[in-house]
């Protein structure tokens, strides 16, 4: 007699083995997706109410932001009751002062210095003007010029004249670029003026 796995008793048994796995693999999931669900749940609730905690406190925000005027840069004890915000009494103060215009502030213009040419109290040394020895600034301090800027107001004509007045040995000398040189020592230009004096020696125009 041969045996068989298949027999009609084996069968039974494997077949019963079967609605059981069946059943325990069907509690199982209905079990799991159960939990699964819930867990779901309770973590949508949670950013639920994450984000209407947020909204509340926009919409607060804005409201306060509506009672604040321009130019009032913070609200003094502020309380926030249901989301509306109640303002002191010194913080009315800052709205209605920051209503009001601002009055324009007069600029005090300072009065412009008055250059006096004729001033002989200010005494520069000439011969940092290339041309311009001892003797010629001898010449100009007797006809009142002293300073840099006397001397960069004064005309070629005029500074011709004091040279021709003084005699054959001083006409030969051309003072047309002494007023040039020195405007640039009046306003201080040392290293351009120096660079200049390099380029035209003698302080004559190339």
């Amino acid at each position: 007699m041969s045996l068989s796995i298949f027999s009609n008793q084996n069968t039974g048994h494997l077949f019963e083995l079967f609605l059981w796995m069946l059943g325990a693999f069907l509690i199982g999931w209905f079990f799991w997706r159960w939990w699964y669900k819930n867990k779901c749940e309770n973590e949508i609730n949670v950013w639920k109410s994450k984000y209407e905690d947020l909204e509340h406190q926009q919409n607060t925000t804005i409201k306060a932001k509506k009672v604040a005027a321009p130019g009032v840069t913070k609200i003094q004890s502020a309380n926030f009751v249901h989301g509306v915000a109640k303002v002191d009494d010194s913080v009315k103060e800052d709205l209605e002062k920051a209503k009001k215009p601002k009055a324009k502030r007069k600029s005090k213009s300072k009065p412009k210095a008055i250059v006096n040419l004729n001033d002989d109290t200010v005494k520069d040394d000439l011969k940092k003007v290339e041309g311009i020895g001892p003797k010629i600034q001898e010449l100009l301090n007797n006809d009142g010029i002293w300073s840099f800027m006397q001397l960069s107001e004064a005309t070629v004509n005029r500074l011709k004249k004091i040279l021709d007045d003084a005699g054959p040995r001083y006409r030969m000398h051309t003072p047309e670029t002494w007023s040039e040189q020195a405007k640039m020592a009046t306003e201080g230009k040392w290293e351009e003026l120096k660079i200049w004096q390099d380029n035209h020696k003698g302080g004559r125009k190339n």
